[in-house]
């Protein structure tokens, strides 16, 4: 049972998966710290600082000032909440294309490869056909 369980956990797929699951992992720290700390407080100072996490609809209970309050009083459409997640989900999506994009464009593309020669025996019927076009 040992034997079998080391094939599984080494097996070449399984190995690529953890590896690719830790880069993965790694990488999402950075897109959420480039958006985050880089995009966001660029959009924030667009929008003069709106935050649209606090925007809300009461749709039951006495009007409150704040989302939380709000949500206690009763049913509460919190609308702001998704538009922020929509602008950072689409922010995240930009960045990891660009970062796609750029690595596609580091790729080298493969040369064409080499015409290769004709076999012997093609030359041969070549030169007689040759031969033979020459002294009709």
């Amino acid at each position: 049972m040992l034997k079998e369980f080391k094939e599984f956990a080494l097996r070449g797929n399984l190995v690529d998966l953890a590896i690719g699951f830790i880069i993965g992992a790694a990488f999402s720290g950075l897109v959420q710290s480039v958006v985050n700390d880089l995009i966001m407080p660029i959009i924030g100072w667009i929008t003069g600082g709106i935050d649209f996490s606090n925007l809300y609809v009461q749709l039951a209970g006495e009007p409150q000032p704040t989302l939380d309050a709000a949500r206690k009083a009763g049913a509460t459409l919190a609308y702001g909440n998704f538009i922020t997640l929509l602008i950072n989900f689409l922010i995240v999506a930009w960045v990891l294309f660009l970062v796609v994009k750029a690595m596609n464009r580091m790729k080298k593309p493969a040369p064409p490869p080499a015409p290769t020669a004709p076999p012997r025996e093609q030359v041969l019927l070549e030169e007689i056909r040759d031969l033979l076009a020459k002294r009709a």
